[in-house]
This record gives C-alpha cells, structure tokens and sequence, in this order.
C-alpha cells in the first residue's frame, strides 16, 4: 500500500518557485531602459533642411543612422522660404534647418515650431565665378557692368536677401540675367557655364571644389546669415529631432559643418 506523503511549507514553495521559472522561462524579455525596443526600430526622422546644408547635412544623418542603428533620416532640402510653406501647407516633418533668422521668425509665426530655434552656424556671401573669371570680375561692383550674366536667389529666399542687402550696402543695382529659389541653383548656372558670376554662400565656394573661383566681399558691408534649427510641431519622431538636433550641436557635428566651409555660431 502506497502512502501518501505531506509537502510541508518549505516543499511547497521550493514547487511554487520551479513552476514560476519554467513560466518565465518562454516569456519574452522586455528591453531595459535605454535600450531600443521593437517600436523603435526602423524609425524614421524627416529634416527640412536649406539648399546650402546638403552637404554637412548629409554627412551628419550618415552619422546620425551610424550612432541610432535601425533609424533613417530623410532630408528635403531646398529654399529655406519653400520648405516653410510646405511645411504650412501640411508637409510632415520633425525638424527645419533654415539658411536665416528671418525664415525661421516666419516659421515660428506660423506656429510650426515646437522648441526654440538655435543658432548651429553662420554663413557669409561670396561672389562664384568659373574658374577663368571671363567676365574679370573683382569686385562686388563689377556685377553691375552691362554686359555681365549674372545670377542670384529670389528676394524672398535667405540668399537673395543677402545679396540685396549687400547691393544696398556697397550702392550697386544689381540687374542679374534670372532669379532662382535656391542658392544650389544659382551655383549650378555658374557651373555650367549659363552665368559669368553669382552671389552664392561662402560654404557653396567650398562644396563646388576647384569648379569654381571665388571673389570676395569685404566683410564691411557683407551679410552674415545666422543658420538656425528647430524641432517641429506635431512631428512624428519628436526623440530623434531632439536627439539630432544635439548632434548638430555636438563637437562632432560642429566640425562637419566647419570642415563644409561654414562659421561658427
């Protein structure tokens, strides 16, 4: 005859516990803090960013994806003043980098904004003319000479109001042969050969290489525009902007943006 044996309490809970850990043994971990869970992979961040920007910009997404390994960063780059009315328009994106003070003043008065914008460099204006200079150009007055093709951004874009505001400064009636949105556009004409000059950011001279020559303008009566960035309201990714956005700020993201021929904030 069998007999049937008691579990006294300390049994009884050494059972309770073994059952305990062959549950837990198929339950999945959740991820610790700090740690990147499933929802936040394959996460996109979208950055409205100035024509002039391409180039560090691309460079400090490429880091961005490098440091955040899942994520992606999608850029729209174009005239500061085009990208704002997309925005206004409904354009999704979570965060602007504009060429200007006064552009992202227009973006904040639109309330598309949702932290306060931050100086992250400056850029002056320069005249870029083909490597020959056909035209001799050497000053800023030159521009105005009948005779020479000249192109600059639209008057409602940051470059074209640089570029008036110099014309104003230095008392020269500038006549260019056309206006485009972008300073991007205004560097392509000169490169191909359709313009004997154009007024374009100093950091554009630096990302053409040697396609171009460069002429300079007093610092006097220059124009320094102040590059600002700012997270946006109702952005999908509001982490990564913030996260981005202190990477251009960064010691390393500073240097890419030195290292593109822009100044210091």
């Amino acid at each position: 005859m069998m007999r049937s044996r008691r579990i006294g309490p300390r049994s009884g809970l050494l059972v309770f516990c073994v059952g305990l850990a062959v549950l837990c043994a198929g339950c999945s971990a959740a991820p610790a803090q700090g740690e990147q869970g499933p929802g936040a992979q394959n996460e996109s961040l979208t950055v409205f960013a100035a024509a002039s920007l391409t180039a560090p910009f691309t460079a400090i997404g490429q880091l961005f994806e490098t440091q955040h390994p899942g994520s992606r960063v999608v850029f729209n780059f174009a005239g500061s003043a085009d990208l704002v009315s997309q925005l206004d328009q409904g354009a999704a994106a979570d965060a602007f980098a504009a060429a200007d003070t006064s552009t992202m003043n227009d973006a904040v008065a639109a309330n598309l904004v949702a932290g306060p914008p931050v100086t992250f460099a400056t850029n002056s204006m320069t005249i870029a003319v083909p490597p020959t200079n056909p035209a001799s150009i050497g000053s800023f007055a030159d521009l105005a000479r009948p005779g020479v093709r000249l192109v600059v951004c639209l008057p409602t874009v940051p470059c074209g109001a640089a570029s008036a505001q110099v014309a104003r400064n230095t008392g020269t009636l500038l006549q260019p042969v056309s206006e485009e949105s972008s300073v991007t556009d205004v560097l392509n004409k000169v490169t191909a050969g359709d313009a004997d000059a154009g007024v374009v950011y100093l950091s554009d001279i630096h990302r053409a290489g040697g396609q171009l020559a460069n002429v300079g303008i007093p610092s006097s009566v220059n124009v320094v525009n102040r590059n600002q960035l700012a997270t946006l309201t109702g952005g999908p990714s509001p982490g990564l902007a913030e996260e981005f956005r202190q990477l251009v700020l960064s010691r390393r993201g500073q240097q890419i943006l030195l290292d593109a021929g822009f100044g210091a904030p």
